[in-house]
């Protein structure tokens, strides 16, 4: 059977455990510490478990009570933010979007006006880091990861379309003196590594059996810090063409060899469950498939031209 407690009961160990002090409990309660400490008796009748050493005028969590309060913190965190955003659900929706740098500034960014213009009532919150978001405790809607892994209890992932991944470089460095028009022509330039891609430039020398000096060239964490270095002319990226649409759109970067892309499953979007009909979450997952889709499109008919021109 299950033991049911009282909601005062609980929130009294939980605010004494977090401040260490039955006193100043009592105080962010606004109630007696003679109080907390009843309710705290009560508490562990009702579960038949000692939750604080009592030391003279102290008390020190035992075991077992540290181990609740570490549960309640997380549940306890939850209200909180479940409540905030109620609170603020009289005035524009906010929307909180955790994201992977290159995303965030090489393809969300320049889409947000048009999200915008659409859900005018949607107020956007964009973080960018590589930082780890647990959905539970931070005060994030939707996190867009890159590499992740499956997700956690309680939350849902959803896919990105497949990324394909290619060289490429300014149009500049490809019809230059050293053109480049065979993978082995990549041999005469310089690549630019970016170090935390799925694929590098070694799984693409293996998988087209080339062999490439992989010890030299400029090195960047970061995907929009390889795919401008490229634009520069500062050598051959080999990146996501997700990633670089804006410069392939506008010619700043070209595809020497549109039939040399590796596939490789890149971003997600994560969002707890219970959120998934939230209006401003699923308005915003609805809208990112959509323009992701017209993102594919592009990429399958621009490297279908490249390839037969």
């Amino acid at each position: 059977m299950h033991k049911k407690v009282a909601i005062k009961a609980v929130q009294a160990f939980e605010a004494a455990s977090r401040l260490g002090s039955f006193a100043a409990a009592a105080e962010e309660l606004a109630v007696t510490p003679s109080a907390i400490s009843h309710q705290i008796r009560l508490l562990e009748d009702r579960l038949g478990v000692r939750l604080f050493h009592r030391v003279h005028r102290s008390v020190v969590l035992t075991e077992i009570g540290r181990r609740y309060a570490s549960e309640l913190r997380l549940a306890f965190a939850r209200i909180e933010t479940a409540t905030q955003r109620i609170a603020s659900a009289g005035a524009n929706a906010i929307l909180s979007i955790h994201s992977t740098p290159s995303f965030a500034t090489q393809w969300l960014m320049p889409r947000l006006a048009e999200f915008r213009e659409l859900h005018k009532n949607i107020d956007i919150r964009l973080k960018a880091s590589v930082d780890q978001i647990d959905l539970t405790k931070d005060e994030i809607d939707v996190d867009i990861r890159y590499n992740s892994g499956p997700a956690s209890s309680g939350t849902v992932q959803i896919s990105f379309p497949d990324d394909i991944i290619v060289p490429m470089a300014s149009p500049a460095l490809v019809n230059g003196l050293k053109p480049i028009r065979e993978p082995e022509d990549l041999k005469q330039h310089q690549l630019i590594h970016s170090e935390v891609n799925i694929v590098t430039w070694r799984d693409w020398a293996r998988a087209h059996k080339i062999f490439l000096d992989l010890d030299k060239g400029p090195r960047f964490d970061r995907s929009f810090m390889s795919i401008r270095a490229a634009v520069d002319g500062l050598g051959i990226c080999l990146d996501s063409l997700l990633l670089a649409e804006q410069e392939l759109r506008s010619g700043r970067l070209i595809i020497p060899f549109p039939t040399k892309g590796i596939i490789a499953q890149g971003h997600s979007l994560f969002v707890l469950k219970e959120s998934l009909d939230v209006p401003n979450v699923r308005l915003f997952n609805e809208w990112l498939t959509a323009e992701l889709k017209k993102s594919r499109r592009w990429q399958e008919k621009m490297l279908g031209s490249v390839e037969n021109s």
